[in-house]
């Protein structure tokens, strides 16, 4: 049986559910390991299984070899038994395990030593062995054994050929059988049945000549093929067993695959029973030897018991105490005893309570002791002290605003509008379309009015269009879908459509979508039906559920509208309600006319879709993969942009060491000195000649201190200069190191950016794992504009709930964070699982970065990102809040003015002047 970690691997059994199964005789498919025979319930248990089965941690129990699999091990344990079951004597295996049968020994070595001194000198009938004539030695084979009591010599020692030999023994006699009792000791065995007075008639068998052999050989084969089929008489000393057959080695092989073992305390080695019914082996323990090994547990038992209670305490001394109190004679006995033990009790008890005593101080010492928690640590581990509270830390966290977010609490349509919007920008250059805000996105989705129709939309549809033209399709699939009884009943109706009078109307729609000429000059005129044929093609019930609902409302229209027609002074975006489930539409129409009278949830839920395929296109996979190669360059850019940076501030703080050892530029020093210096000069009696009369000095004296003066002068100029020099090259490397910060964060935008386009990954997370968004400066937007101005495309920050699996994190967790969440979010915070909020206010989003708590892993790295994209968040923010201000003011301008034209005001809005720069014309 293969081992793992040096124990056994033990199979699985089946559950007893699939044994109910079983008896009730009901199917059931289940899993089957073909080469284990085990059977699994479910597939999750037979991959587990199987992939534990694979790992190289398996070691073979017969050759020892580890680094395995399972299979390999076992195919190794089935390769060496079966070598090693040929090389052993055959007539020799029903011995040998008759003599193990039942025997009570602690190490297989030690059973292997008994029974090799047992047989290694006795031989059984048609055993091959090796005989020795001479000193040569020849191939033999046993044919009949004659035991000690039936011998009768009357030949010499020596063995001799003999052309024919009279019987010395019956062939029933039975032999050996003292030698396969190993409970008799040896000397009593030899005793008994000495192995060297058995005789053995032998058959002398021919040796295969070997082609090539040597000469030597060559005669030795030739004179054992001469003796060839003769019979001798031998004795075990001339007899032996060829190594590769009989050894220790191959007989500890031989025993420990043929016996078991229970793990319980002196148990015996029983031969396994399907091979002892094959060799004989009575399977049966008898009377005597069970009672001698329930003898022998009890006696191993009794003596661990014993050692046990030698190193016990002093609760069994009490014991010992009241037995012996049992036994006391007399009352004065009785009562000493009693007394003793009462003392001996309270003396225990006391030494109890010190010990007791002297543990609580020491655990409060070591209390005090402990090393104060490192931070950061895990958020929900990191509790608000006083000291942080009368710091001013924020307690509880700003409520995000739910209903600013563009679509309200409608989660899904909210996820799906903004992962469109993120893709359409992050991958604007692969798709051809400029980038574009987010409330020019919303603003777009909710353009209802037909005579002025929206650039922004058809742009959008018109290169996902182009873009799906080189994702492969199946011919009318949404049809199909559609037609298919397995999906939807055909004669139910939906808005007051049958399915044939959809796929009717569908057949003759969008045929040419493929090749349909979308130019961008021309208005992308005709989207709307390319629309329905790309639809067509790539979309069914299974990956758009919404498919039927959306054909028929863009395929047909009510009787007769209810709602007011548009007033031609609109001067807000027109936004289409959403439609009535109870309205029919049963006239024909066209797209483009009814495309427009479509809710934003329906224009979410197609271009969502369109998305979706698009992903898949040759053009944005290979976008990705440039991204990927630019990603690498930017890394090792980066990597050496601070080397440079490095170098250069070390030669700043070698300039800097240097300037602080020398005077000053402006020469104050130089100049103090010098004028010490000639105001000492004029001083009475100083460097004068004594040797003058009256003390007067010379003029030699005069021109030696006019030259000491000029050298110090010239000293102090060269002094000055070297510090200006080192200020210069100062600030040389300032200029360096700046120019080299600048490209540092240019490097992290164009990652961002790069980033972005291969995946999108939120700010960080906070306490409670809510996930902060900020999706501006990815893919093909920018931050930073071309005057260097600062560019938004969301504007806000976008907070999402936890996950699932965070959920079951949060609750696992022993305190209550329920109601933690309550205390610090607020109840009206509280976001739920893939719940969406936003912080849209500069002031609001500052009070949520210092509710941040730097002392958690999560909240440290979330604010520490915050803090170096804030430059890029706060002023796009700040912009957008202006751009919003100034988009509602306008349309008050605008009353006063008299429009001649329908749909002025509209085609003046923010999102109507949006145009493609990036569309080709060739399209």
């Amino acid at each position: 049986m293969p081992t793992c970690r040096r124990k056994r691997v033990l199979l699985t059994e089946p559950s007893q559910s699939l044994l109910d199964t079983l008896k009730t005789d009901q199917p059931k498919d289940v899993y089957y390991l073909a080469q284990t025979g085990e059977i699994f319930e479910t597939y999750e248990a037979y991959a587990a299984r199987m992939s534990f089965y694979r790992m190289k941690h398996f070691q073979c129990e017969v050759t020892g070899k580890s680094g395995l699999d399972y299979f390999q091990a076992l195919e190794s344990e089935q390769h060496e038994a079966r070598t090693m079951h040929s090389r052993f004597p055959e007539p020799l295996k029903s011995a040998v395990l008759k003599a193990v049968q039942w025997q009570v020994m602690g190490r297989l070595d030690h059973l292997v030593e008994a029974v090799y001194d047992r047989f290694k000198d006795r031989y059984y009938p048609d055993e091959k062995i090796i005989i020795d004539v001479q000193g040569d030695k020849y191939f033999a084979r046993v044919v009949q054994v004659f035991p000690p009591r039936q011998i009768h010599i009357t030949h010499s020692p020596e063995p001799h050929a003999s052309t024919s030999a009279s019987p010395l023994s019956s062939d029933d006699e039975p032999i050996h059988k003292i030698a396969e009792d190993l409970n008799i000791p040896m000397k009593d065995s030899i005793a008994r049945d000495d192995p060297n007075r058995y005789y053995y008639k032998v058959q002398i068998l021919e040796e295969e000549r070997q082609p090539g052999a040597a000469k030597s050989t060559i005669s030795r084969t030739n004179k054992q093929n001469k003796f060839s089929g003769s019979l001798m008489d031998v004795q075990c000393r001339d007899m032996g067993r060829d190594r590769l057959a009989f050894s220790k080695s191959i007989l500890r092989r031989f025993i420990r695959d043929c016996v078991d073992r229970d793990p319980a305390v002196a148990s015996p080695w029983v031969v396994k029973p399907l091979i002892a019914s094959r060799y004989g082996v009575n399977s049966v323990m008898p009377e005597e030897i069970r009672r001698g090994v329930e003898d022998l547990k009890k006696g191993e038992s009794d003596k661990r018991k014993k050692v046990w209670e030698e190193r016990e305490g002093p609760s069994k001394r009490a014991k010992r105490l009241a037995a012996e109190e049992d036994k006391v004679n007399g009352a004065e006995l009785l009562a000493k005893a009693l007394a003793d033990r009462r003392e001996k009790e309270a003396q225990e008890k006391e030494d109890k309570l010190l010990k007791a005593k002297e543990e609580s101080e020491r655990l409060a010492a070591d209390k005090k002791k402990k090393k104060p928690v490192r931070y950061p640590t895990e958020d929900l581990d990191v509790a608000i002290g006083d000291k942080e509270k009368k710091a001013g830390m924020k307690l509880k966290r700003p409520v995000p605003s739910r209903s600013a977010m563009p679509f309200g609490t409608d989660n899904a349509t909210n996820e799906m509008f903004l992962m469109s919007w993120n893709f359409l920008v992050v991958y604007g250059q692969p798709l051809h379309i400029s980038t574009f805000t987010m409330d020019d996105y919303e603003a777009a989705l909710r353009h209802s009015l037909v005579e002025v129709p929206c650039p922004l939309l058809g742009e959008i549809h018109s290169t996902l269009i182009y873009n799906l033209r080189t994702v492969p399709s199946n011919r009318h699939a949404a049809v199909m879908s559609l037609t298919d009884n397995d999906n939807a009943d055909t004669d139910e109706l939906v808005l007051g459509v049958s399915t044939d009078t959809l796929t009717t109307a569908l057949a003759d729609i969008g045929n040419n979508w493929e090749r349909a000429p979308l130019r961008h000059a021309e208005g992308r005129e005709g989207w709307e039906e390319s629309l329905i044929g790309c639809l067509k093609d790539h979309a069914t019930l299974d990956n758009f559920p919404r498919l039927r609902e959306i054909f028929t409302r863009l395929l047909f229209a009510p009787e007769a509208s209810t709602q007011p027609a548009a007033s031609s002074t609109t001067t807000t975006p027109a936004v289409s309600p959403l439609p009535d489930s109870t309205d029919l539409l049963t006239v024909p129409s066209t797209p483009r006319e009814r495309y427009a009278k479509l809710s934003p949830v329906d224009r979410i839920a197609i271009i969502s879709f369109m998305c979706n395929m698009a992903v898949s296109s040759k053009a944005i996979h290979a976008h990705m993969e440039t991204c990927e190669e630019q990603l690498t360059a930017l890394r090792k850019e980066k990597i050496e942009v601070n080397r440079n940076k490095k170098a250069l501030m070390e030669e700043m703080a070698v300039l800097t060491g240097e300037s602080n050892g020398t005077p000053k530029p402006n020469g104050t020093e130089e100049d103090g000195a010098l004028h010490d210096s000639s105001e000492l000069s004029d001083v009475p009696g100083s460097d004068v000649d004594m040797d003058t009369p009256g003390g007067t000095p010379t003029r030699k004296t005069k021109e030696s201190r006019r030259k000491t003066q000029a050298k110090e002068r010239e000293l102090a100029r060269a002094k000055q200069a070297s510090a200006k020099q080192a200020l210069a090259e100062h600030r040389r490397l300032d200029e360096e190191v700046n120019k080299i910060e600048r490209r540092l964060e240019g490097i992290e935008r164009e990652f961002r950016k790069l980033l972005g386009a291969v995946r999108v990954k939120p700010l960080g997370r906070d306490r409670f794992y809510n996930r902060i968004w900020w999706f501006d400066g990815m893919g093909a937007a920018s931050l930073i504009g071309s005057g260097g101005t600062v560019q938004y495309g969301s504007g806000r920050i976008f907070l999402q709930g936890p996950s699932e699996h965070d959920v079951d994190v949060l609750l696992r967790r022993e305190e209550d964070i329920p109601a933690r969440r309550k205390d610090e979010e607020g109840p009206e915070g509280m976001l739920g699982v893939g719940e969406w909020a936003v912080f849209d206010d500069l002031e609001v989003a500052d009070e949520f970065v210092a509710w941040l708590n730097p002392k958690g892993v999560r909240e440290l790295a979330l604010k520490n990102t915050l803090a170096k994209w804030w430059p890029h968040i706060g002023p796009g923010m700040r912009r957008r809040a202006a751009d919003m201000a100034a988009s509602a003011k306008l349309p008050e301008a605008r009353r006063s003015a008299r429009m001649k034209h329908p749909g002025s005001d509209i085609s003046r809005e923010p999102y109507m002047l949006w145009t493609n720069r990036r569309a080709l014309n060739s399209s």
